[in-house]
Order: structure tokens, then sequence, then C-alpha cells
């Protein structure tokens, strides 16, 4: 963890380079720094996924509307500075890719961050060891 989850409309597809996205919030939320200039985030730990929704209604039906909605959810520990510069970086990145978008169209974009207690955390890949060479 930190995972970054986005769900969105599917006219999105042809209107911005979703993968793009993907790619610029996953090196954005490995850049973000702490307090004491330590990153936030373990580089083997960051995933972005988005994901379009096979069935929507936004607002009502006299426009095409469309919706993101980023959640990042991270397990508890980090200072409260860190948790604001996390999302502060991702909302100025998430601002700058749709930034043509909003020009052009009604689009609502909510960005949360979600921490909490987990039940059951089983980490079960190989990843992490990538990135923790000494």
């Amino acid at each position: 963890m930190p995972h970054l989850v986005i769900l969105y409309t599917p006219q999105l597809d042809a209107e911005t380079d979703l993968p793009a996205l993907c790619r610029a919030l996953a090196d954005t939320m490995i850049g973000v720094k702490d307090e004491n200039a330590k990153a936030v985030f373990p580089v083997g730990g960051v995933r972005v996924l988005a994901y379009p929704a096979a069935h929507s209604a936004v607002a009502d039906s006299q426009r095409d509307c469309a919706f993101v909605y980023l959640n990042l959810r991270m397990a508890r520990g980090r200072s409260d500075i860190a948790k604001k510069n996390a999302g502060d970086a991702l909302a100025a990145a998430v601002r700058a890719h749709f930034a043509p978008v909003l020009a052009r169209r009604h689009i609502g974009i909510t960005l949360q961050i979600d921490e909490g207690a987990e039940v059951f955390d089983a980490k079960l890949g190989n990843l992490h060891p990538l990135f923790n060479k000494g």
C-alpha cells in the first residue's frame, strides 16, 4: 500500500489519456515527501488502477456529464503533514491532467484519501524487494 483506485465514466476514455494519468499519479506519489524530506510512500507499494464504470448516471439526464472518483487508501502511521503533502500533490496532478477536459465539458472530480486500521493485511508479492536494495 498505498493504492490509488480511479473509477470514471467511460466517455472519458475518448477524451483523455487515462494510462498517462495513472503514470503521472504514480510518479507523483513516489515523489511526495514528508516534513523531514523523506519519501511518504514506498516505491514498491505504489499502485494506481483505473476502471471505467460499466453503468453510471451523473447529475440530470439533460447533459452528458462525466465523473472521476479517485480514492487513495493508505495504512496508518504517516504524519498530518505527509498526508496533506500527498493530497496537495495528487490534487495538483489531477487538476493539470483534466484541465483540457474541464475547459470543454462538465465533469465532477472527487479525490479522497482514506487511512485505516486493517483487519487483515497480507502482502504476498515480490515487488518490495526490488526497491529495498541497500
